[in-house]
């Protein structure tokens, strides 16, 4: 067995592994929320996480819906450089007790557009978007923040559907915080790091396996006299 072809396999397999993991990554990659400090009845910064999944459109819209059944009092919007910032407040089908006061009207939508002149979020990379809002509704584990994504071609993304029990995860999941155990901005980045250098050294490792089994196989064959 020549180690020309050896060669070859080996470079073919750690190209499939390649993209393998490129096609993970790029799965996983939607917008997400999340807190350092979340908890029932109290303040929060809620976190969203945006990322552009386009090779050539940069983002330059992002609605986030706030729920209107479990709404807040107080709502405050990060000023970032190079976009504008609006909050929608609307008027409630029914007045909500919201901690200890009641609430006839809230903000129900915040809205980021880029400035004209500005990059947005460019492709294939992210940014963060941050709200401070409380008080935090007690009795429930998670709250959902369906989030609407413009890209600059004009494409547009919902992150709205619901995760259900026993079903398959939602293609475009709406943002949900979870309560019960609120996850800080820097653990989330820890454990996908963790979670994606474990499923490339998983990759590899069988890639590695496969060619060295390839290897030995043509090392065992007689050879000719």
């Amino acid at each position: 067995m020549s180690k020309k072809f050896v060669l070859r396999a080996a470079a073919i397999t750690a190209a499939s592994a390649l993209v393998l993991v490129g096609a993970a990554t790029s799965a996983s990659a939607h917008v997400t929320v999340s807190s350092p400090d979340a908890k029932p009845g109290g303040y929060a910064k809620l976190v969203f996480r945006v990322p552009s999944e386009s090779d050539t459109a940069s983002t330059t819209k992002l609605v986030v819906s706030l729920p209107k059944d479990l709404p807040f009092a107080s709502v405050g919007a990060q000023v970032k450089a190079g976009w504008k910032v609006e909050k929608t407040e609307e008027k409630l089908a029914a007045p909500v007790k919201a901690g200890d006061v009641t609430l006839t009207k809230a903000i129900t939508t915040v809205t980021w557009t880029s400035v004209p002149g500005g990059v947005g979020v460019p492709p294939n990379e992210f940014d963060e978007f941050a709200l401070s809002v409380g008080r935090l509704p007690e009795g429930v584990d998670s709250i959902n923040f369906p989030a609407v994504q413009t890209y600059s071609d004009g494409e547009v993304v919902k992150w709205e559907e619901l995760a259900k029990d026993g079903a398959e995860k939602p293609e475009h999941p709406a943002p949900a915080l979870k309560l019960t155990a609120a996850i800080t901005p820097v653990a989330a980045t820890t454990n996908e790091t963790k979670s994606g250098s474990g499923n490339l050294a998983r990759i590899l490792g069988g890639a590695g396996l496969l060619v060295g089994l390839i290897g030995l196989a043509f090392g065992l064959r007689p050879r000719k006299p």
